[in-house]
């Protein structure tokens, strides 16, 4: 499978996208028929996110930052698993980072904010292809500021 976009950059191969082990020790496979985010691998979180970017001048590097209010992710049974990390995951794989954090109010989880650093060109325009593929599922749009 390979997938082309408007954005400008190579080409990438399609793989499937694999769940962790659970504590039954069997793996889970991850099918995927639109873009979704997950905190744990294998369940989708249902809350829309704000997403903000920035980008370098040289547009050699950017960062997208990621502000889930309520997030559904907190409602879940915990036997499901543990917030391991944010994965972005469509078609073509998955986008991941660890660089997530909760907030609390009155020690009561509020929010997660997550933070996805793109360290080149070709990370960038792969984040792009994601965050289309997301927009579309979810009826979201795009405002520069």
């Amino acid at each position: 499978l390979s997938l082309q976009s408007s954005f400008k950059g190579d080409a990438l191969v399609g793989r499937p996208v694999r769940a962790a082990t659970t504590k039954r020790s069997s793996e889970r496979l991850v099918v995927v028929d639109e873009a979704v985010v997950q905190f744990i691998r294998g369940v989708n979180e249902q809350t829309i996110p704000e997403v903000r970017l920035t980008r370098s001048r040289d547009g050699t590097s950017g960062t997208a930052t990621f502000v889930f209010e309520q997030p559904s992710v907190f409602d879940q049974p915990s036997d499901l698993g543990d917030i391991t990390g944010l994965f972005m995951i469509d078609e073509e794989g998955d986008l991941q980072t660890v660089d997530v954090s909760a907030k609390f109010i009155n020690g009561k989880p509020a929010g997660i904010e997550a933070r996805y650093i793109m360290r080149s060109e070709r990370e960038w325009d792969r984040f792009m292809r994601f965050m289309e593929r997301y927009a579309e599922a979810n009826n979201l749009g795009f405002v520069k500021k």
